[in-house]
């Protein structure tokens, strides 16, 4: 969990706070000292940093050889460094990293939502935000590196918190408890909720 203030303070303003906490959650780390390294798709071991001086010497060590993440948003170190030796310490502070991760967060989604053609509906929005996700993990999205890329621009309208795993099972628990409540028991009292569901179900009740 992202503390709240550090959102406040240190995240891009165009993002929601719970969409900057879903994208942390997704897809960064609770560890601002936190470097993954990758390799032809494949992880690299490495030491866990104890100091920041520790984790940016396995940055520079990595960078321009090797795919590395930085930080609390798992931020791509040496986008847009010609040296290893360019890269600054502040990739592993935490408002920086929020900051810079964020900011190009939000150039990902508006990239991943000009491919949808920018739709207005709210309910389109999750679907984005993960794809966005899946980009930010990979660096692709649709054959566009989409760190490099140009930034297409634009406001992020409609932006519903992407919880459509607990929202189906919210409307689930809503609508039919009796095969929540029924899970643990056997089976042939599952069995019996779900006709009894099914039944009301046929008789239009909700």
């Amino acid at each position: 969990m992202i503390d709240a203030a550090l959102i406040k303070e240190c995240a891009e303003p165009s993002l929601k706070p719970a969409i900057v906490e879903q994208f942390v959650t997704a897809a960064g780390s609770v560890d601002p000292l936190a470097v993954t390294v990758k390799s032809g798709g494949r992880l690299i071991l490495v030491p866990k940093a104890a100091s920041t001086e520790e984790a940016m010497a396995i940055v520079r060590q990595y960078a321009g050889q090797a795919v590395v993440r930085v930080g609390l948003t798992q931020f791509p170190a040496g986008v847009g460094v010609k040296e290893p030796m360019d890269l600054k310490p502040d990739l592993v502070d935490p408002c920086q990293n929020l900051g810079k991760g964020t900011a190009m967060f939000a150039k990902v989604l508006r990239i991943v939502a000009k491919w949808y053609g920018n739709p207005t509906n709210k309910d389109v929005f999750p679907q984005i935000f993960e794809d966005a996700i899946y980009a930010w993990k990979t660096g692709e999205f649709e054959g566009v590196s989409v760190f490099q890329a140009e930034d297409p621009g634009g406001a992020l309208a409609n932006q519903k918190e992407p919880r459509a795993v607990k929202s189906e099972t919210d409307t689930v628990d809503a609508e039919a408890p009796l095969p929540t409540e029924a899970e643990p028991s056997d089976e042939k009292k599952i069995g019996t909720a779900g006709i009894r569901v099914d039944l009301s179900r046929i008789g239009g009740q909700r």
